[in-house]
């Protein structure tokens, strides 16, 4: 909804004035992207005959020397105006993917709007839905490439982008969220902005139902949403902040309310949603030429790309019982039992092997040392059990500020089934509620 200040009604049509501020915030931003230090271009590769290119998109991507044996894949795509190897070497994801081991695709746009060059498509009826063709097909099969050709993981693949690629991101959320598990866009608009509905006052409800109608019928668990503006913003207004936190927010189920609200840094305030499914970031005093030095990392780190696909090997973290804050009820394997499949519950705390869980980098909440907390599905009502650690989506945590423990893979809380509190009762996921059966303390 509108909370005040100008609004842009269209990116299609806009007018001249609005026309000629984004032609040259977006070249000055080219400017400083291509002059700024980065990883160095000549590890960028092109790649061609990737699959299906409906979009007619150019493809690079940046493998890192220690590449991680099951990869995560990022997507980060430029603005209008921009190029692929520009925003390769201006920006920081190719050298956390040196450290992190992760792929980074960089797809190169070559659609036009309004005198702008170089745009991804987030207009078109066939760029706003599922498996409609133009520039999201093209990006899918760059993905689907890279997950082929480096064993990539298919429960870590990530979208981020400036201007023009902060859009294609969230439509990419909406299209493919069988296929994207989060993205970060930096200065950009709510999925469907660009098309039909317009960049108008919706109310959240409408905004939601935008994002679900792009892929009619899927049911599975949403993309997680890190969105980032600059107050001082005078091409992307900052008030397309509000509305894209409206529209993920309602996409989670999510009150428009912060759970909580922090100062990472001087002048950035952050603001998180439910369970952190959404989290927004404001920049106080920043205009259209984003991302700054360091946002990348947080990126990163909210994607969970920074959980140990690096080549270094984390020192072992101490092990700890995880407590029901309902129950008063500890974490436990039943019977101290070590086979695959066995379902975990509550019971007395007692300080056993069976109730020491070690939360690793990697996300994981281990025990016995070798086998991992492990959901057997992503929808609710999946049931928690102990299996041996692989490394899959499914089998990493979010340890959460408010006590609450969510999937990677799903965004669905660790809770104990019907509320229960007693010995005995078995742990699922579940829809985030807030409620005392999904918060946790370690000890």
């Amino acid at each position: 909804m509108n909370r005040g200040g100008p609004r842009t009604s269209r990116y299609v049509g806009v007018g001249a004035a609005v026309v000629a501020l984004l032609t040259a915030g977006i070249t000055a931003l080219a400017m400083f992207l291509t002059a700024t230090p980065g990883a160095s271009a000549a590890a960028l590769t092109e790649v061609t005959g990737f699959g299906a290119n409906p979009g007619g998109l150019r493809m690079y991507v940046y493998v890192p020397d220690g590449v991680a044996a099951r990869p995560g894949v990022l997507v980060a795509m430029h603005g209008c105006n921009g190029w692929a190897p520009s925003f390769h070497q201006g920006t920081e994801f190719a050298s956390l993917a040196d450290r992190y081991g992760f792929v980074v695709i960089y797809p190169q746009a070559n659609k036009s709007a309004n005198g702008l060059s170089n745009c991804f498509d987030v207009w078109s009826a066939e760029a706003l839905r599922h498996g409609g063709g133009s520039d999201p097909v093209s990006i899918v099969s760059m993905t689907n490439y890279v997950l082929q050709r480096y064993n990539g993981d298919p429960g870590r693949v990530f979208a981020t982008g400036f201007s023009s690629g902060a859009m294609e991101t969230l439509n990419l959320l909406a299209t493919y969220p069988d296929v994207f598990q989060a993205g970060a866009p930096f200065a950009g608009v709510p999925y469907g902005c660009l098309g039909p509905a317009g960049c108008g006052d919706k109310t959240p409800r409408q905004w939601g139902d935008l994002a679900r109608d792009a892929y009619p019928g899927y049911t599975g668990p949403r993309p997680r949403v890190m969105a980032w503006h600059g107050t001082a913003d005078n091409v992307l207004p900052y008030t397309m902040l509000q509305e894209e936190t409206d529209q993920w927010t309602d996409v989670h189920g999510l009150s428009q309310t912060p759970t909580g609200t922090d100062s990472p840094q001087s002048g950035w305030t952050r603001r998180v949603y439910g369970a952190g499914q959404v989290e927004t970031y404001t920049i106080s005093g920043a205009g259209h030429d984003l991302p700054h030095p360091g946002m990348a990392a947080h990126a990163i780190r909210f994607f969970g790309l920074d959980d140990g696909s690096s080549t270094t090997t984390p020192t072992a973290p101490p092990a700890g019982q995880i407590r029901g804050v309902g129950s008063g009820r500890c974490l436990d394997v039943p019977g101290a039992a070590t086979a695959d499949g066995t379902q975990v519950q509550l019971w007395d705390c007692n300080g056993r092997a069976n109730q020491q869980w070690a939360a690793t980098a990697a996300g994981e909440l281990r025990v016995y040392g070798g086998k991992c907390l492990d959901a057997a599905g992503a929808g609710n009502g999946a049931g928690i059990q102990i299996y041996a650690c692989h490394g899959g989506a499914n089998q990493r945590w979010r340890l959460n500020a408010d006590g609450s423990i969510t999937g990677a893979q799903s965004g669905l809380c660790l809770d104990a089934v019907g509320q229960g509190t007693a010995n005995g009762v078995r742990l699922q996921l579940y829809t985030c509620h807030g409620g005392a059966n999904q918060r946790w303390t370690r000890t």
